[in-house]
């Protein structure tokens, strides 16, 4: 069987309580995506995907992924794909301010292995979850941008509070060393204005709502060296700006000055490449999430630092 016929398979399967299709039907359109024009097959079956929730009047979380299967429970650190059906039994961590009328809640989930973010969604027709209470969750679906996973709860969702204390791992970490690459994706960048979708467009798309005219943000994807391996690191938006002295209005300036918004990170990287500096904060997948930072002297010979960050 082909890719494409097995992605339309699994397609069709996703559907079938909601839409009458065949195979036959669903493959037609991935086909013309991938073969005519071009589109990457991940993409391409999203797009599908999308296509027939609106078809079905059905939000993407009212589905299972492709594949089937059941929802295991596993721990927090366990959590390393993305539109992965499972169970977890977490605390209440904590809640934070929706930014969106269509969230009910969203906060931090934790157990023994470390914490993840959650979005309850308003219509999911869920009983509200309390801080610091422990919940048995069947049939979450988890969620994954620039190697950062979530979690969302939505109508299929089961909910069970249990008695019992869970003592919450600590999954933050520090790093200390020279910063000695700002990768691609770094600067000025352009984010999915959708409800509680804060993903990177890119070339004006959001891979998961299709063309949108995003909102701009700032930041940084780097590289930081403690002289024995090298630790990947996110600024936000607040930690970008502490750390580099550019602002989000400057940042926008400056590319509408020059047409081009890569001037942003050029700039970025003159100013903060083979310095020295001291982050903590939690890690999300691959990547530490800077919400501390200190510059530090750094050893005197920076020469060799600065070598190797270009070479990367």
């Amino acid at each position: 069987m082909s890719d494409v016929r097995q992605h339309a398979e699994e397609i069709r399967e996703q559907f079938s309580e909601h839409l009458d299709l065949t195979t036959d039907d669903v493959e037609e359109r991935l086909d013309n995506l991938v073969n005519e024009y071009r589109v990457p097959l991940e993409e391409a079956r999203r797009s599908v995907v999308s296509h027939y929730l609106d078809e079905a009047g059905l939000e993407r979380d009212d589905i299972r992924s492709g594949g089937g299967g059941g929802t295991e429970q596993v721990n927090v650190e366990d959590v390393t794909e993305d539109e992965q059906w499972l169970g977890l039994t977490a605390k209440v961590v904590d809640l934070w301010e929706p930014r969106s009328d269509a969230v009910g809640q969203v906060g931090l989930l934790g157990d023994e292995t470390g914490t993840i973010k959650f979005t309850k969604w308003a219509d999911s027709d869920l009983p509200a979850l309390e801080e610091g209470a422990v919940y048995r969750f069947g049939n979450l679906v988890s969620d994954e941008y620039q190697g950062d996973y979530s979690v969302k709860l939505n109508r299929t969702t089961t909910i069970e509070e249990v008695e019992e204390d869970i003592e919450v791992g600590d999954d933050s970490a520090e790093v200390e060393g020279a910063l000695v690459d700002i990768q691609s994706g770094s600067g000025l960048i352009k984010r999915c204005p959708e409800d509680d979708c804060t993903r990177v467009l890119q070339n004006g798309r959001c891979s998961e709502h299709g063309e949108v005219e995003g909102e701009f943000d700032l930041r940084i994807k780097g590289v930081i060296d403690d002289g024995t391996e090298v630790h990947k690191v996110i600024f936000d938006k607040e930690a970008t700006e502490e750390l580099t002295g550019i602002g989000l209005q400057e940042a926008q300036d400056m590319a509408m000055d020059a047409l081009d918004t890569t001037v942003v990170a050029e700039e970025m990287r003159e100013q903060t490449l083979g310095l020295y500096y001291r982050v903590a904060g939690p890690t999300m997948g691959r990547y530490l999430l800077v919400n501390e930072m200190e510059r530090l002297a750094g050893p005197t010979d920076a020469e060799e630092v600065l070598i190797k960050a270009r070479s990367m």
